[in-house]
This record gives structure tokens, C-alpha cells and sequence, in this order.
């Protein structure tokens, strides 16, 4: 892979993580993931800027090194799953495709659970 094309990608995951951020229903830490996964790739100063992050750096940290996840994450992730669904209902009519949705979004919600908490430093 060049590492043009992953620094384009790097930033493509980015902006769609920075989305799902405030956007229901788009997921922010899987673009994250692959954000930091292309950046390394790309760009040093990337990489370095989201992992220095206080904010976005600790989530790709405890990711990394334990493959945990917060339970502030947790908690807010499941939330925007059932708020999303929430607001599938009541907009899809196709009855197939919103139980496909629940399937998924209970599987999602289910790996994030079962993941550990990071442990404490110290």
C-alpha cells in the first residue's frame, strides 16, 4: 500500500469517526481504530497527533494494549444503538430489515460488553 493512499484513507476514517461522533447510528471507535491503522502507515504525524490526544489516545491505548474498553464507552455506545433502532422504527416500514439492524446492533452491543475495562496504571 502507498502511503499516499493510506493517508487519504487515514483521513477519510477520521472525518467519518469525527461524524459518528454526533450522528446516531454511525459508529466512531471502529473508524478510529482504522484511522490510527492507516495512519501508521501514512503518516508519522498523524499517528503521533492521535495517540497524543487526550481524549481519542487513551481509547486507542487501552484498545492496543489490553483490548479493553471503558465502560463510559460502553455504556455511551450501547445508548446510540438503541437510540438508533429507536429511530429506525419509527422511519422503516420493512419489518425484515429493521430485525436484520436489531441482530446486528445486539451483536455489536454484546462484543463491546464482553470486552474488558482497561486496567488502572499504577
Amino acid at each position: 500500500m502507498t502511503r499516499l493512499l493510506a493517508l487519504i484513507l487515514a483521513y477519510f476514517f477520521l472525518a467519518l469517526a469525527i461524524v459518528g461522533v454526533f450522528l446516531p447510528g454511525l459508529p466512531t471507535v471502529p473508524f478510529l481504530l482504522l484511522t490510527a491503522w492507516f495512519a501508521a502507515r501514512g503518516s508519522d504525524r498523524l499517528h503521533g497527533w492521535l495517540y497524543a490526544h487526550p481524549h481519542l489516545g487513551k481509547l486507542l491505548i487501552d484498545w492496543e494494549q489490553q483490548g479493553a474498553v471503558s465502560r463510559t464507552s460502553k455504556v455511551i455506545a450501547v445508548l446510540m444503538l438503541i437510540i438508533s433502532w429507536a429511530v429506525m422504527l419509527n422511519r422503516l416500514d420493512n419489518i425484515w430489515l429493521l430485525t436484520a439492524i436489531a441482530i446486528l446492533f445486539i451483536t455489536i452491543a454484546m462484543y463491546l460488553i464482553s470486552r474488558p475495562e482497561p486496567h488502572k496504571a499504577g
